[in-house]
C-alpha cells in the first residue's frame, strides 16, 4: 500500500469542482462534482489521489464523517493593505449619506490615503498579518491584495512590498495588483496625477504586481482615463483589471471586454451591452456583496442575469476600510440571500472560477491530482449547509499546501 502524508477520509461530501480548466458558466456552476463519502490523499504538499475508495496508509489520517471537504476559498479582490480605519462613517451612512458624500466629508478613500501615508511598513504590515490571519481562519487559502492608498510611487511602492513579503511569510498566498488610479489624490490635477502613474508608477511594477486596477467611476477616472492606463499597463506586463459599473454605468464592463481584461469587478450599474461583451469576451465579473451591504445600497450586482448571459461569475470581500471583513463565507451567505445564487453557484464563484479571477486555476480552486493540497473541512454534512447556517464560522479545519494550518477545537 503507498504511504502519504495525510489522508482525509469518509467525508460526508467532498466537494472536488473537479472537470474544468476554464471559468464555469451557466449551468457550470452548479457543478460541485460531489463525491458522497469521499476521500483525499495528499504528499508532499500536492493533492494524489481523491476518490470513493481511496486507500493509503499515512503519517496522518483525519476522519471526516459528517463533515463537508471543499478547496479553499479564494478571496480575488482585496485592499489588504491600508492604515486605520472609518468606523465614525457608519453614522453617517445611518443619516442618509452616501459613498459620493461621505468623501466630499473628508471621509472615504482620501481619509485612508492619509493614515496609510502617515503609516509605518512595520504597523501596516502588523495589521495587514493580522487580517491574513482572519480570512485563514473563515477558510481563504488565496488572495488578491490591491494597492491604492498611496496615490504618490513612494507608499505605493511600500504596500506593493509589504504584499510580496507577505505571500512568502504568511501561509495565504497573495497575488498582487497595482491600483494607482484608485482615486486622484488632492495635490494633483487629473492629468498631472496620470502622468505621474503612467511615468513614476508603472515602470517600478516589475517583478512586484501581476494585474493592473483602475476605479473606472464618475468624478473618479473616466472610461478614457482608465483605457489609457490599463493600456500602458501592459506594456509592463501587467494583466488589466477594472472596477467597473459600481455606482453609476460608465460603460466599464465594455471597456474590460476591449481591452481583454481577466475580470471587471462590482458591476451594480451593468448594462444589457456590457454584459453580452463580457460574455462574448470571456470577461470574468468578480461580485461583491460585502460592498452594497456596508454602503446600505438597496441594489446588489444582478447574478442570476449576469449568469443568465453565460458571464462567468466569482465572489470576493472587497476587503477595505469601507467593508471590512475577511470572511467568505459572508459572501457566500449574501450572494445567495440578496443576489439569489444558488449554494453551488456561490461556491464555484468562491473557489474555481476565483480562482481563474487571478489566474490560479491551475493550481488551486479544485481538488484534483497534482493540484496543490489547499483544503477546507466545514463542520456540517453538506455545501448547502454553508449559507443556511449563517452568522458563524462554518470551517473547523484549513489545510495549506497540505499542512493543518488552521483547526477549531469545535468539531475536532
Amino acid at each position: 500500500m503507498e504511504h502519504v502524508d495525510l489522508l482525509i477520509k469518509n467525508a460526508s461530501e467532498l466537494a472536488t469542482l473537479a472537470g474544468s480548466s476554464q471559468p464555469r458558466t451557466g449551468q457550470m456552476m452548479r457543478e460541485l462534482a460531489i463525491i458522497q463519502h469521499g476521500s483525499i490523499a495528499i504528499h508532499k504538499g500536492k493533492i494524489i489521489a481523491v476518490g470513493k475508495n481511496v486507500s493509503y496508509s499515512a503519517d496522518q489520517v483525519i476522519d471526516a464523517t459528517g463533515k463537508t471537504v471543499m478547496p479553499g476559498f479564494i478571496d480575488p479582490h482585496t485592499h489588504l493593505v491600508f492604515g486605520g480605519s472609518r468606523e465614525f462613517e457608519l453614522d453617517m451612512k445611518l443619516h442618509g449619506l452616501s459613498y459620493m458624500d461621505i468623501l466630499a466629508k473628508g471621509g472615504g478613500i482620501q481619509y485612508t490615503v492619509e493614515q496609510t501615508r502617515n503609516a509605518s511598513e512595520t504597523s501596516l504590515r502588523k495589521a495587514a498579518v493580522h487580517r491574513l490571519n482572519t480570512m485563514l481562519a473563515y477558510g481563504t487559502t488565496t488572495c488578491e491584495a490591491k494597492t491604492g492608498y498611496g496615490l504618490e510611487p513612494t507608499t505605493e511602492l511600500k504596500l506593493l512590498k509589504i504584499q510580496n513579503s507577505l505571500h512568502t511569510q504568511h501561509p495565504i498566498d497573495i497575488v498582487s495588483t497595482f491600483l494607482g488610479a484608485h482615486a486622484i489624490p488632492k495635490e494633483y490635477s487629473v492629468e498631472d496625477y496620470l502622468q505621474q502613474i503612467i511615468k513614476e508608477m508603472l515602470p517600478k511594477t516589475k517583478g512586484l504586481a501581476e494585474f493592473c486596477d483602475v476605479f473606472c467611476e464618475k468624478n473618479v477616472f473616466s472610461i478614457k482615463h482608465s483605457e489609457r492606463i490599463l493600456t500602458e499597463g501592459k506594456k509592463y506586463g501587467l494583466t488589466p483589471k477594472i472596477h467597473a459599473e459600481e455606482i453609476v454605468n460608465t460603460g466599464g464592463a465594455s471597456l474590460a471586454a476591449k481591452l481583454g481584461a481577466l475580470t471587471a469587478d462590482h458591476l451594480l450599474m451593468i448594462s444589457d451591452k456590457g454584459i453580452t461583451d463580457m460574455a462574448q469576451a470571456g470577461v470574468i465579473g468578480v461580485l461583491l456583496p460585502g460592498t452594497p451591504f456596508s454602503l446600505m445600497m438597496k441594489k446588489y450586482a444582478p447574478a442570476r442575469k449576469l449568469i443568465a448571459g453565460q458571464v462567468p461569475i466569482a465572489l470576493a470581500t472587497d476587503l477595505n476600510p469601507n467593508c471590512w471583513t475577511e470572511n467568505m463565507q459572508f459572501m457566500i451567505q449574501l450572494a445567495c440571500f440578496a443576489m439569489k445564487m444558488t449554494p453551488a453557484e456561490a461556491i464555484t464563484a468562491a473557489t474555481f472560477n476565483a480562482a481563474c479571477a487571478i489566474n490560479r486555476q491551475h493550481q488551486v480552486g479544485s481538488l484534483e491530482p497534482f493540484k496543490q493540497a489547499d483544503i477546507i473541512i466545514l463542520n456540517c454534512k453538506n455545501h448547502m449547509m454553508l449559507p443556511y447556517h449563517f452568522g458563524i464560522n462554518l470551517v473547523g479545519m484549513v489545510i495549506k499546501k497540505g499542512k493543518i494550518v488552521q483547526k477549531q477545537s469545535i468539531g475536532f
